[in-house]
């Protein structure tokens, strides 16, 4: 059921909009205000899908009612209503934010096609902050203990920044979910996030894969290719195992974060990037450096801001949550029962040692719904997931 607000001081005009809105649809709930103090009061008390608002009346007039709704990040549409000497502010509303205007008395076709678009532009609205808090929960990180609060803390600090970051942890600590975090949580999130496993990519196709290349560069280049660093533009590259990049490829990214520029394989063509930088490793880049196997210059470059993630067994008071989260997430992956976990269990899981981290707890847990009883029992543990 939709909820619309007319907010005007003239009682024949509200009982005009309110029959054209009824007539419209029977299902709409319509609510009156007779000034801009009472819309601001509705507005206060209510949620409404739009509001169809009155420019000028006594008290507090329709741009005051339309700044308090945006001020309050309220996402209702605003339909402006003013008469034949008001265009000028009601231009001044659409600057301001309102959806749309319509001059008075309202034409009711016109006034009819302006509600059905706020609402397509509403239901939008509400499809968009619904894909985006399902995708805050694809990736929320749990935990309370004192060094995971560290951790917390830093990404709330750094992701509205630009700065480069450099993350760093054993295997299976969460250093992807961590730079998702950042790049979700920053003034970026609007653009792509490009994530690049330099572990994965062979040494001689590194610089084609970051850079792209040109037809005819080298053998195999059969046709132009776009690289990360492009793709990446306006957003966040997220260079995992950054590590194991090349020297050759690392004074190519150097550069880059340098001159904010790239060139193609096989180009001389200067490209010019606006991308931030998110790094991770899980080797130790300081003794990579003292054997020449790193450059210092870009290891400052990349690590404006460090982010150590701790082990799994530096955060055993977070394996319980982690648990009880993994069971949740399985339950809905693998289309199996719910399962409980004995406090022995939890307790013997507490006390592992967990050499992948979270990566291997979550396999265990898997292991587990699908194979142990109900509640899993320590037993279920030895069987199933032996130390």
């Amino acid at each position: 059921m939709k909820k619309i607000l007319i907010i005007e001081d003239e009682e024949p005009i509200r009982r005009v909009l309110k029959r054209i809105l009824t007539d419209e649809n029977p299902e709409f709930k319509i609510s009156e205000a007779i000034d801009g103090n009472d819309a601001i009061d509705k507005l206060s008390r209510d949620k409404f899908d739009l509001a169809v608002c009155d420019i000028k009346m006594p008290k507090k007039d329709g741009l005051d009612v339309l700044k308090f709704a945006i001020k309050k990040d309220l996402s209702t549409p605003f339909i402006m209503l003013t008469g034949h000497g008001n265009i000028e502010t009601a231009v001044d509303s659409m600057k301001i934010g309102a959806y749309d205007f319509i001059e008075k008395p309202p034409d009711l076709n016109r006034l009819l096609i302006s509600v059905r678009n706020a609402f397509k532009i509403r239901n939008l609205q509400n499809e968009n902050s619904r894909l985006k808090k399902k995708l805050v929960k694809k990736h929320e990180m749990i935990g309370s203990s004192s060094k995971f609060k560290n951790v917390l803390q830093l990404i709330e600090k750094v992701s509205p920044t630009n700065a480069r970051i450099l993350i760093t942890g054993e295997n299976g600590t969460g250093k992807e979910m961590v730079a998702q975090q950042i790049h979700f949580k920053s003034l970026r999130n609007q653009q792509p996030l490009i994530e690049v496993n330099c572990a994965a990519i062979p040494s001689e196709l590194i610089e084609s894969e970051l850079f792209g290349h040109v037809k005819g560069s080298f053998t195999s280049a059969i046709k132009d290719r776009v690289g990360k660093f492009e793709l990446a533009d306006g957003g966040t590259l997220f260079l995992d195992e950054i590590g194991d990049l090349s020297l050759k490829a690392q004074a190519k990214v150097l550069r880059a974060l340098q001159e904010g520029k790239i060139q193609k394989v096989g180009s001389e063509k200067v490209i010019e990037v606006d991308v931030r930088i998110i790094a991770a490793t899980n080797k130790k880049i300081k003794k990579l450096i003292e054997s020449n196997n790193f450059r210092e210059d870009l290891f400052h470059r990349l690590a404006v801001i460090e982010i150590k993630l701790p082990t799994l067994s530096e955060r055993k008071s977070d394996i319980k949550s982690l648990c009880d989260y993994f069971v949740e997430k399985i339950s809905e992956e693998q289309g199996v029962s719910k399962k409980k976990i004995s406090k022995e269990a939890i307790n013997t899981l507490e006390n592992y040692p967990w050499s992948g981290n979270i990566r291997e707890l979550r396999n265990v847990i898997e292991r587990l719904m699908i194979l142990g009883d109900n509640p899993i029992s320590i037993e279920n543990i030895k069987t199933y997931a032996p130390k």
